[in-house]
């Protein structure tokens, strides 16, 4: 039998850690096979394994460092510090202690958002630190809602004079001529997901003046083109369903002391069969350019419920396997 413990710097971090009837503790203790209780300020950790109780050790670490900045341990939190000593990420340590403690932006109801996994981390950085930034990967990993985030920090430090947030108009499976309304109406659907980050970030009202005096814009790529854009963080969203002609295109708008963030997921591809997805190629060809930075996320960084992580990675499995008999 082996065993370690773990010192606890302040009572209230154990009772996070432990979550409510020991929910945590238990999941802990299911993966890796190990027990768990605790001795005043320490916990001890116990396995038929040395190996068993060094990754749960690691784990327990992860979760104290996130109750050490101010977050909650969550089922996701806990869930993601679990899948990292699973998948044994390279660099995770050293990439848990340069996770920023401050947050990206205080939505309209006063709460912080913060990136929550190390690819969260990496592309916030990136975007700071670069004039144009890819965001690529699965759903649900927060490239919409932490470029948004990263927008309206910008604009209310006075950095940029304008927020514009683009995405292609395509269907996915379905056709926009069925849809009710005038254009506006049926180009509204695509960009709803844009207006939802906008709203928590602003509220509606701060919003709604913003669009209203044309500081903030939320329009259809095919809106970008013949403009050059100064002074401005530009989003462009499901870049995967842009053509090649169309990334040039909006990449080519870019004006001085400006911000580009363009996300996708390339398995996730809307255009019709044979048509080549501008995301695809320019994070390939604009891989090694000073001042562009490519992210990639992983179905370890999505930040919904448990089950979507689930399927991305069964999707993910299909995939391997396609490859590796086709």
């Amino acid at each position: 039998m082996y065993e370690e413990s773990v010192h606890i710097e302040r009572l209230e971090y154990a009772v996070s850690l432990f979550g409510s009837f020991d929910e945590n503790i238990r999941l802990l203790e299911r993966t890796f096979r190990i027990s768990i209780v605790t001795r005043g300020a320490e916990i001890k950790i116990s396995g038929e394994r040395e190996e068993d109780v060094r990754r749960a050790v690691k784990a327990v670490n992860y979760m104290l460092s996130r109750l050490s900045r101010g977050e909650t341990l969550d089922e996701q939190t806990v869930r993601y510090c679990v899948s990292l000593v699973e998948d044994d990420v390279d660099g995770a340590d050293a990439a848990f202690d340069k996770m920023p403690d401050e947050c990206v932006c205080i939505t309209a109801k006063g709460k912080p958002v913060k990136p929550k996994t190390i690819g969260q981390s990496n592309y916030v950085d990136a975007i700071a630190k670069h004039s144009i930034t890819f965001g690529v990967g699965p759903a649900g990993t927060g490239k919409t809602y932490l470029a948004v985030a990263m927008a309206v920090a910008a604009f209310r430090r006075g950095e940029v004079d304008r927020i514009i947030l683009t995405r292609p108009a395509v269907e996915a499976g379905e056709k926009l001529g069925f849809l009710p309304g005038d254009l506006q109406s049926k180009i509204d659907p695509y960009l709803r997901p844009l207006y939802d980050a906008l709203f928590d970030m602003l509220g509606a009202e701060s919003y709604q003046r913003y669009l209203e005096r044309g500081t903030i814009e939320v329009a259809p790529l095919a809106y970008m083109r013949g403009r050059t854009l100064d002074d401005s963080f530009i989003i462009l969203d499901e870049a995967q369903n842009t053509s090649r002609e169309q990334m040039k295109m909006f990449l080519t708008r870019l004006g001085f002391h400006s911000k580009m963030v363009i996300n996708g997921d390339i398995t996730q591809i809307d255009l019709p069969d044979g048509k080549r997805s501008g995301l695809s190629e320019v994070v390939r060809i604009l891989n090694h350019i000073d001042d562009i930075a490519i992210v990639r996320f992983s179905g370890r960084d999505v930040v919904r419920h448990k089950l979507v992580q689930d399927i991305i990675k069964a999707y993910e499995k299909s995939e391997e396997a396609k490859h590796r008999h086709g």
